[in-house]
């Protein structure tokens, strides 16, 4: 279930009323008059299921509400009401698949902005790769895909495509591209320092690495485990499974590929280089592919549930 708090204009309240309460999964009404001070009008708070959550959003949005109001939604953890669980029995679907567009467009908006703090996560990460590279240690690579932030400003721009929003497409566009490019330069200057500290060194980056060697190696099961992952990645922000996402950061080797890339460079190694950059653009690209694939069908899907769902029914 999820808790609506909602400040209302006094002379729009009773629309609002309306509304909630013609609303599907809807339960636990409560009004109070004269409550709210900044903005000043009403106060009005309800529960409602999950996976009626999306449409009631959407039409309090063009009601135009959020713009003399407020519109606060928060998770309930815990819910003893039969009226909470006939609400979730009204409506249709499963909370768990239920898509809150609202809530992915402002998260995916936050994590794809171009910020200190992702900067300094993204070149960590793909410092972290480059030990592991050189190191050919499992556990730095595992721990550099942990860290890196790319998936946010990746389910961006896949949000942005379905919802069509420009504004948030070219932020995350930014914050890939920048993103990468800076962090592989740091990468650069962190080789050629640690190098002259006698810790890397060319030989070891020309030596075998059995267990790092997938990372400029591209082919066509990159593509298949990055269209794997960008599913998963999508379905973990999109559900109440958001711990999937952790999973997905492992599986993909977007910031080891930059990492790579940034060394093989640095040591005049282009044709490797040139390899790992291709392993980087493709892993991007199937995640990105499949992705806005996923948010495309989870949108058809519940377009369908929306059109099985009865038109009015009393709050419960």
């Amino acid at each position: 279930m999820l808790h609506l708090r909602i400040i209302a204009p006094v002379d729009r309240t009773e629309a609002v009323v309306a509304l909630l309460e013609g609303t599907v999964g809807t339960t636990h009404l409560a009004v109070f008059p004269g409550a709210a001070r900044t903005p000043p009008g009403d106060v009005v708070m309800c529960d409602v299921a999950r996976e009626a959550a999306d449409d009631l959003l959407a039409e309090l949005r063009a009601s135009g509400l959020p713009e003399d109001g407020c519109v606060a939604v928060d998770e309930v953890e815990l819910s003893l009401s039969d009226r909470a669980e006939q609400a979730k029995v009204d409506a249709p679907g499963e909370g768990v698949d239920a898509v809150l567009w609202e809530s992915l467009t402002e998260e995916t908006h936050e994590e794809s902005q171009l910020s200190i703090t992702y900067l300094a996560f993204l070149t960590v990460a793909t410092m972290l790769a480059a030990c592991g590279v050189m190191l050919d240690s499992a556990i730095l690579l595992v721990g550099a895909m942990v860290v890196g932030p790319e998936f946010g400003p990746l389910a961006g721009v896949c949000t942005s495509v379905v919802r069509r929003l420009p504004r948030l497409a070219f932020s995350s566009l930014t914050a890939l591209v920048v993103g990468f490019l800076f962090a592989m330069a740091a990468t650069g200057v962190f080789s050629v320092v640690l190098d002259g500290l006698g810790l890397f060194s060319e030989e070891d980056f020309t030596a075998p690495h059995p267990v790092s060697d997938f990372v400029w190696h591209p082919d066509a099961m990159s593509l298949v485990v990055a269209m794997l992952a960008g599913v998963a990645g999508i379905l973990s922000l999109t559900s109440a499974k958001s711990g999937a996402l952790l999973g997905v950061a492992i599986s993909v080797t977007t910031v080891p590929a930059a990492a790579f890339a940034a060394l093989a460079l640095g040591y005049g190694e282009l044709a490797d280089g040139g390899r790992a950059m291709l392993q980087l653009g493709v892993n991007l690209v199937g995640i990105l592919l499949a992705g806005t694939l996923t948010l495309l069908a989870q949108k058809a899907f519940w377009a369908r549930k929306r059109a099985q769902r009865p038109a009015s029914d009393p709050v419960s």
